[in-house]
């Protein structure tokens, strides 16, 4: 399908968001498919016991401290706060993707009280990008809880970065929840000389209690095969059948989306999405330069914490990373992204 259909759609092309620091403040939160996670609202795989484990740790983790009341030598007594969950600063949660890590994340979230901040990588780093170290710093400083979601240390800088991030938060008493497919100490681990950082990833590792969580990707459990590609007729009588019906779906070439999302800050991803309902791409095709890849990643991350459903025309979505990049150091990501893109075109986004 190489013509645009002639009907008014709207495009992503054509969206230039500029989210600022403050807007980026004000959005973490935990996407709008966990508003309601609770930790009774998990459920556990009984034939991976380590999902119950990190459950029934985080719960303690997030309660709040219980005053306990001890008798001095003078008999007077006096309150202190006994400690409650693990007895470390952050815990690390580190497992395959599709078993619960960020709905545990956001269990914990709502399970505390007091200020906090949810977001992930990304956005964390785009937060000092916007307001310098000094400011974001001003910003989470002080907050009970910070929860860091999809944590990935892809460069020497971004290493250097949130460890000193982590260690000042700390420092001012917050406590950290993050979820990783990567256990802390591998992090950076074949994408860049993460053995010249070994001392600074080694610091970050020390401050959390990791926990690994074993399990089947939840999303694969009822879908089989790979992402539904469509024909063109198909493709034109989805896009016709939503402009009918009042729908907001977007129409975009996919060369086209590539090129875009290079002129977007990934911390903005989210702002092309406003209003959006489904997705439309046409003549998708497999991707051999990674940053674009890793991009569309990332666009994708965001797109499914929308729950926005993809109509797709080309090779089906989860055949795009060619050229040995599930071979790579960035596997993990792309199987993640695979994952969701095959339940995003098959229509199951519910989380």
């Amino acid at each position: 399908m190489s013509e645009t259909p002639q009907h008014s759609s709207a495009h992503l092309v054509d969206r230039h968001p500029d989210i600022a620091g403050t807007e980026l403040v004000a959005r973490m939160v935990p996407p709008r498919q966990f508003d309601g996670a609770t930790f009774d609202s998990y459920r556990p795989d009984p034939d991976h016991p380590s999902q119950e484990q990190a459950r029934d740790t985080l719960r303690r983790f997030a309660e709040p401290a219980q005053p306990i009341t001890r008798t001095s030598f003078f008999g007077r007594k006096k309150a202190e706060a006994a400690p409650t969950g693990p007895a470390k600063p952050g815990v690390y949660l580190d497992g395959g993707f599709g078993v619960g890590k960020t709905h545990l994340l956001a269990a914990t979230w709502h399970a505390t009280t007091g200020r906090k901040y949810f977001g992930t990588f990304i956005e964390y780093t785009a937060l000092v990008g916007a307001l310098g170290y000094g400011g974001a710093l001003g910003v989470l400083q002080g907050a009970r809880l910070i929860c860091i979601d999809e944590f990935e240390l892809d460069d020497p800088g971004d290493t250097m970065l949130m460890t000193r991030l982590i260690g000042d938060l700390v420092a001012g008493g917050s406590r950290i929840v993050a979820t990783s497919n990567t256990p802390p100490n591998a992090l950076g681990e074949g994408r860049f000389a993460a053995a010249d950082f070994l001392r600074e990833i080694q610091a970050m590792a020390d401050r959390f209690v990791t926990i690994r969580i074993d399990g089947q990707d939840y999303r694969q459990r009822d879908i089989d095969g790979e992402a539904v590609a469509l024909g063109d007729d198909a493709y034109l009588f989805v896009l016709a059948d939503e402009a009918a019906s009042g729908e907001r779906m977007t129409d975009d070439a996919f060369d086209a989306l590539i090129a875009h999302l290079a002129k977007v800050h990934p911390s903005s991803y989210a702002g092309l999405l406003t209003g959006v309902q489904t997705i439309g791409l046409r003549d998708v095709h497999e991707l051999t330069d990674q940053s674009a890849a890793l991009r569309f990643v990332a666009f994708i991350d965001r797109v499914y914490d929308a729950q926005i459903p993809i109509r797709a025309t080309g090779v089906p979505l989860t055949s795009i990373f060619a050229g040995g990049m599930l071979d790579g150091g960035y596997r993990k990501k792309y199987l993640r992204c695979m994952s969701r893109l095959n339940a995003l075109t098959q229509g199951t986004v519910a989380a």
